[in-house]
């Protein structure tokens, strides 16, 4: 079974929704996953937010699916925002957006509007709109 390419956009300030998902689909069953995310524990170093962008385009570049964790989006829209442009106009083909709705059901329009799908935070729909969006 091949693993799913994914870069999954977070919060260093909220990031237990992040550990929760990584474990989420760690404990899915028949499904491999590669990890592009950019890790509290081994951050970019950058001194600027274009080199920073460069750093997320290239963590990015392998990635078949872009997701994100829309329920943070207030705390960091601003990289957010940066993440969903690359994603969507940074390579020659955009990257799909999976956004996964946060428990309170609340969702920035600049993630929905982007995202080619949205579901709820539960294993199967996660796991199953990653295999339709590959």
């Amino acid at each position: 079974m091949k693993p799913y390419h994914l870069f999954i956009s977070h919060s260093w300030t909220h990031a237990d929704e992040y550990k929760n998902l990584v474990n989420l689909l760690d404990q899915a069953k028949n499904f491999r996953y590669h990890n592009y995310s950019i890790p509290k524990d081994d951050p970019v170093h950058s001194s600027s937010d274009k080199e920073l962008s460069k750093a997320i385009h290239d963590q990015m570049q392998p990635c078949g699916i872009v997701i994100v964790l829309a329920g943070v989006y207030a705390e960091y829209s601003k990289w957010i925002d940066k993440e969903i442009k690359i994603a969507k106009s940074g390579f020659s083909k955009p990257k799909p957006i999976l956004a996964i709705r946060p428990w309170t059901n609340e969702i920035s329009p600049a993630v929905r509007d982007n995202a080619d799908q949205v579901v709820k935070w539960n294993t199967e729909s996660i796991v199953s709109a990653i295999r339709a969006l590959a």
